[in-house]
């Protein structure tokens, strides 16, 4: 269902989906950055939408929310299509992904990792990663506070797989910590007192 919400709300700014199960069917939350494109007129692209979901996913009485995208360039999916679709006319993949990299982490993004593999240069398929600031790969933290997106660029000379993981900038860390220096009372007011005899002696 993934592939065929970023296939059909390509020109929308697909930014991923969410299907949680209720007891009156199934809530399908779709993220986007341009959400009139999807509603449609009177409703009709949205209603269209939900009865392709029904005929081709077989679900439950499908219920398809909109969501806008707040930030698109802090929404790992979004980006992913976007990096996607440059190596697709033509840029070259190391420009386009250090673009990439830049624009997300401009946007105030904690840490950004894209990882493009396929036939990059060449007739050898290879790998290429790009890094910035901080990044968690495994354990439950990093399901929790790293967002992930995934897409495709088609080349002539094949397929080339497109990974981007984002960490948000109000992402609590596990390891970060605050250190608050305490004085003494007696040693603030000499600080002061200090300071008073300095500005006096200027004068």
């Amino acid at each position: 269902m993934d592939e065929y919400f970023r296939i059909e709300l390509e020109r929308a700014g697909y930014g991923g989906m969410d299907i949680k199960r209720t007891p009156m069917g199934t809530q399908i939350t779709v993220k986007v950055e341009k959400p009139g494109m999807i509603i449609g007129k009177d409703g009709r692209r949205i209603k269209k939408l939900t009865d392709d979901v029904v005929r081709k996913q077989e679900l439950d009485n499908p219920q398809i929310d909109v969501q806008p995208i707040g930030v698109p360039e802090l929404n790992a999916q979004l980006m992913a299509n976007r990096l996607a679709k440059l190596i697709e006319r033509g840029w070259h993949f190391r420009r386009a992904g250090r673009s990439t990299l830049q624009r997300i982490m401009d946007r105030g993004a904690l840490g950004c990792e894209i990882i493009m593999s396929g036939k990059l240069k060449g007739p050898r398929g290879r790998m290429e990663k790009m890094v910035s600031g901080y990044i968690k790969h495994c354990g439950s933290i990093a399901d929790e506070i790293v967002d992930k997106g995934y897409s495709i660029a088609m080349k002539k000379a094949g397929v080339i797989g497109v990974r981007v993981w984002i960490v948000p900038p109000d992402s609590k860390m596990p390891d970060a910590f605050r250190m608050n220096v305490v004085n003494k009372e007696g040693e603030k007011e000499e600080s002061k007192e200090e300071k008073e005899e300095k500005t006096e002696s200027k004068e």
